[in-house]
């Protein structure tokens, strides 16, 4: 274990009518655990009828993890779900062998939307399962010194979230007051951190908005000073044991299982189910391969 910090920057995307900083994956950084995809949208400013806006699509293989700052955002699946998440809440679904949903304006919300989705990739033991959502109003918070945590998965410094997930890991949501903190770390576990607000120095780095610093393996703890409040993202997990083939919204293990969900997703069949949504259903694009390669 080094005591090195490397820092890497975020990349802009669009989801739906916002731009948001995706964090996971990058081409130095492809998991942290089983973290596998974290974008930060936000802060924006959305209307009643206007916000995220994006509309169903679909995933396999995925659980996906979505946290809100500020704001609120409408859940709609494939599975009958309807769900409006609001600060300090988590709404988690998972994908198994395909489900779709979409995520809309509230029709009573205006004002800032802020926070993070982050996708969870499923082990080979669950991925074929059943499609699944759950919400919970609420989640264990943990003082530390001046921080204020709020555990979102797994277990840290004693409290456990009530979300469920397949391999070991953690995510913790933290409000770190100006000055040092320091946290025990599970030394199996792989970390990073995400700046969300403020700028915070994490060995010989310091990460700042729109940046990730990894940690590695094998750490005691995490040493880290707020050079201002500032709100930072812990995410951290057992090194995933299976080679994973991303691309668009699915999580796989080869080009052959994308092809045959793009192809499923098109055709409208059973395997995605449709989503009530007043949002415009979203097509897939080719994959950037040709057809029925599977390495």
């Amino acid at each position: 274990m080094s005591d090195h910090v490397e820092v890497l920057d975020s990349h802009e995307a669009t989801v739906g009518q916002l731009t948001v900083r995706r964090a996971l994956p990058r081409r130095q950084l492809r998991t942290i655990g089983a973290w596998c995809f974290a974008d930060h949208m936000g802060p924006a400013e959305v209307t009643e009828t206007s916000g995220l806006d994006v509309g169903p699509h679909p995933h396999t293989g995925l659980k996906t993890v979505t946290w809100l700052v500020d704001g609120a955002v409408l859940h709609r699946d494939s599975l009958g779900s309807e769900q409006v998440i609001r600060p300090g809440q988590l709404n988690l679904m998972t994908a198994g062998h395909g489900v779709a949903h979409a995520e809309e304006a509230t029709d009573s919300y205006r004002g800032t939307l802020q926070g993070v989705q982050l996708w969870v990739a499923q082990p080979e033991a669950t991925r074929h399962g059943p499609a699944g959502f759950t919400h919970h109003a609420e989640l264990p918070h943990v003082e530390i010194g001046a921080a204020e945590l709020t555990v979102l998965a797994g277990t840290f410094a004693g409290a456990t979230s009530p979300a469920q997930f397949d391999t070991e890991l953690v995510g913790v949501d933290a409000v770190v007051g100006a000055g040092r903190a320091t946290w025990e770390l599970n030394p199996a576990f792989e970390y990073a951190v995400i700046a969300l607000e403020g700028q915070v120095r994490i060995g010989d780095a310091v990460a700042h908005p729109g940046q990730i610093a990894t940690l590695g393996t094998g750490r005691q703890e995490i040493d880290l000073e707020a050079l201002e409040t500032s709100r930072v993202l812990l995410l951290g997990g057992v090194p995933f044991p299976e080679t994973l083939v991303m691309w668009w919204n699915f999580v796989a293990r080869d080009r052959a299982e994308i092809s045959a969900a793009v192809a499923a997703w098109r055709d409208r069949g059973e395997r995605f189910g449709e989503v009530d949504s007043r949002l415009d259903r979203i097509p897939a694009p080719l994959p950037p391969w040709p057809s029925g390669s599977s390495a």
